[in-house]
């Protein structure tokens, strides 16, 4: 960034020119037993999962024993490989205990507990996903502090590059607090429609591939998306973040030139899908480089309060009628909404078996996605596909290319073909889908990165290829030349 004057340098450059922090992870987590999500000791959420500046937020924190605390408010990105800058220290606060609520109708536990702190955003706060560090204020040196986090959106209206689009109905439908209450382990099954879900309780422990307690109250940002996030912001792309619930409507979309849906993009509300429908059509391309996107029609609702878009259930599958859709169907139904085919939408199905790890293995390397990797037909990513990816392109699809395809193995054992593509949209705009989860791991490694590792497989960290197969996507959705 050193050969831009302040005037030429983009706002993602100009944030990531200023001072990062060295101390934004957590240290010390405490969590309620052994194998517990939780971390009662100190936990909060937010009233919100995006706000835009100008705008205000709820932060509800309780501390068990009741104790004082203070919060720290960092914004993630690169800043000369640090991860964060400081943003905000607030407190110290009074902390109180808050009450676990009761198990209500379809299961559901949302709390309604008090605010401890509300916070008008900065004007000069940039779009970008915030942590809000609690730590608590021990009474005495021989005493131990702990912490976790609140995460939160921070969106805008600006017609920035790039939008990424963050899995926060992902992470909430996983969400385990306060002990086993996701969508998944609902004792008549793991796949129904019989359980809501709230984002009115705080993180828990990320709960799926990987034991870490520094995940409490990050829901899955850590993991998965962080990497694409700091590496966006290292190479200077203008980007701008937003939560699945500001895509119900393509307004924020329709201002960029390319959206990225990462990670674990799994669960949509329709109008998400619609959005995204209509931002295509527009000429705005698609970059899918996540996993089981797509996969369950989430429909949001209000809380308790009447607050929109805090609560959301497993509708139903995507697929119209699609083999794994109807099958779903047929085995955990009957579910109240059918989604549409996403193959149409992103070039490649959901498949069953949905996880597994394989290589991610170059079919066609003429194409210009692979301009500048040196890779030839045949040669392997090692690790790169897993947890869980997508195949099964359809057929009648004008203009697809399957630009790397291969096996992924269940269990180390049970053999899946998957496929990555590309096709044109209806504007001169693509949509790519890379078909991993784990597309993000090659991109970089930031501090507070969690390695990951399923099904006997992993990825090993970044690769060249995929920062340039990606450099080489967003340069032709952004008309530039490769750097």
């Amino acid at each position: 960034m050193g050969a831009y004057s302040s005037a030429e340098m983009n706002l993602i450059q100009q944030e990531n020119a200023r001072p990062g922090s060295n101390d934004w992870q957590l240290t010390r987590m405490k969590l309620d037993k052994s194998d517990g999500f939780r971390s009662p000791v100190i936990e909060g959420y937010a009233s919100r999962q995006s706000v835009k500046a100008g705008e205000s937020i709820d932060f509800k924190v309780s501390t068990r024993p009741v104790s004082r605390f203070k919060m720290e408010i960092f914004r993630t990105g690169y800043y000369a490989g640090k991860g964060a800058r400081l943003m905000m220290e607030m407190g110290p606060f009074e902390g109180s205990e808050q009450a676990v609520p009761e198990i209500g109708e379809r299961r559901l536990r949302e709390c309604r507990w008090t605010t401890t702190a509300s916070l008008k955003i900065p004007t000069d706060w940039l779009s970008g996903v915030y942590l809000a560090r609690l730590t608590t204020l021990p009474t005495s040196t021989d005493e131990p502090y702990w912490q976790s986090y609140i995460v939160f959106i921070i969106t805008d209206d600006r017609p920035a590059d790039v939008l990424l689009q963050c899995s926060d109905n992902t992470w909430q439908a996983y969400n385990r607090w306060p002990d086993d209450y996701s969508l998944y382990t609902d004792p008549k099954g793991n796949q129904g429609s019989w359980s809501d879900v709230s984002f009115d309780r705080p993180y828990a422990k990320y709960a799926q591939i990987y034991e870490n307690p520094q995940s409490v109250g990050s829901g899955e940002w850590l993991c998965f998306e962080f990497p694409a996030a700091y590496w966006l912001e290292q190479q200077g792309y203008d980007v701008s973040y937003c939560s699945n619930s500001d895509m119900i409507t393509p307004d924020r979309g329709l201002k960029c030139k390319a959206f990225i849906s990462i990670g674990h993009d799994e669960y949509w509300d329709i109008r998400q899908y619609q959005s995204v429908e209509k931002m295509r059509d527009a000429g705005v391309n698609l970059l899918f480089l996540s996993g089981n996107s797509v996969c369950w029609v989430t429909p949001f609702s209000a809380n308790a309060d009447g607050a929109p878009n805090r609560r959301i259930f497993r509708g139903g599958p995507y697929g119209g009628d699609y083999t794994y859709a109807v099958d779903r169907e047929k085995k955990y139904g009957p579910y109240p909404h059918r989604g549409p085919d996403e193959g149409y939408l992103m070039g490649v199905r959901n498949i069953s078996p949905v996880n597994g790890g394989g290589d991610w293995i170059c079919t066609m390397p003429e194409h210009w996605l692979f301009e500048g990797t040196g890779m030839k037909k045949g040669d392997a990513i090692p690790g790169m596909i897993g947890w869980e990816y997508h195949g099964d392109a359809p057929a009648d699809l004008p203009g697809l290319k399957i630009v790397a395809a291969g096996t992924a193995f269940q269990g180390g054992r049970n053999p899946q073909q998957w496929q990555a593509v590309i096709f044109d949209g209806p504007k001169g705009n693509f949509i790519f889908n890379a078909s991993t989860i784990w597309w993000a791991q090659g991109l970089s490694k930031p501090p507070g990165q969690m390695p990951v590792w399923s099904h006997y497989s992993r990825p090993h960290g970044t690769d060249k290829r995929v920062q340039r197969i990606t450099q080489n996507l967003l340069a032709r959705a952004l008309k530039r030349d490769v750097r």
